[in-house]
C-alpha cells in the first residue's frame, strides 16, 4: 500500500472520515513484523532448491542429511525450521519449479526496485507511469526482460529496496 493511495478510498463506512496517518503508520509497522524470520525461511527454501538441483553427482542421498548440510551453509539455527521439509516441497520437484523457487523472491525485487520512480515522484506521476508502460508493460515479451527492465530504470534491479521495504534499512 502506499499512503497516497490509501487515503483515497481507505474511509471510514459511516463517517467518510479519511484513515488517519497513525493508523497508517501502524499498518506499516505490522507489515513488517516477522519479517526477518520470514524471509530467512523462504531464503532457506531457495537455497534447498538450487542445492537439489545443482548436484553434481548423480547418487541416492539421505534426505535428512542433505537438508541439515545445506542448511548449514547459511548458518540457519536450528529454532528456524525450514518453510518447506524435502517430503512435501513439491514446488521443487514439480510443476516447471525445478531450481526456480528463487523466482518468488526475486519478483518481489522486481516490484520493489520497479515502484521506486513513483515513490520518488509520486505514485501519479505521469511521465513515470508513461516510462513503465512504455518500456514494460507495452513490450510484453517482445525483447529480454532485463532489456526493457534497463530501459525503464536505468540500471539493474536493486534488492536495497526490497530490504527497505521489509524493514531491514532505513
Amino acid at each position: 500500500f502506499h499512503p497516497e493511495v490509501l487515503k483515497i478510498y481507505a474511509k471510514h463506512y459511516q463517517t467518510g472520515e479519511v484513515i488517519p496517518d497513525s493508523l497508517i503508520a501502524k499498518i506499516d509497522a505490522a507489515s513488517k513484523f516477522n519479517m526477518g524470520f520470514i524471509t530467512t525461511e523462504f531464503v532457506a527454501a531457495a537455497l534447498l532448491d538450487m542445492d537439489y538441483h545443482t548436484q553434481s553427482e548423480k547418487k541416492s542421498i539421505d534426505v535428512r542429511d542433505f537438508e541439515k548440510k545445506s542448511m548449514e551453509k547459511i548458518g540457519l539455527i536450528s529454532e528456524i525450521i525450514p518453510r518447506y521439509r524435502s517430503t512435501y516441497f513439491s514446488h521443487i520437484f514439480s510443476g516447471g519449479y525445478s531450481a526456480g523457487y528463487y523466482a518468488y523472491l526475486w519478483a518481489e525485487v522486481l516490484d520493489a526496485d520497479a515502484f521506486q520512480p513513483f515513490a520518488e515522484k509520486g505514485v501519479f506521476d505521469k511521465a513515470t507511469a508513461a516510462s513503465f508502460r512504455e518500456n514494460i508493460l507495452s513490450k510484453g515479451n517482445s525483447d529480454d526482460p532485463m532489456t526493457l527492465y534497463k530501459k525503464y530504470r536505468g540500471a539493474e534491479p536493486n534488492p536495497i529496496y526490497l530490504l527497505k521495504n521489509r524493514g531491514f534499512i532505513q
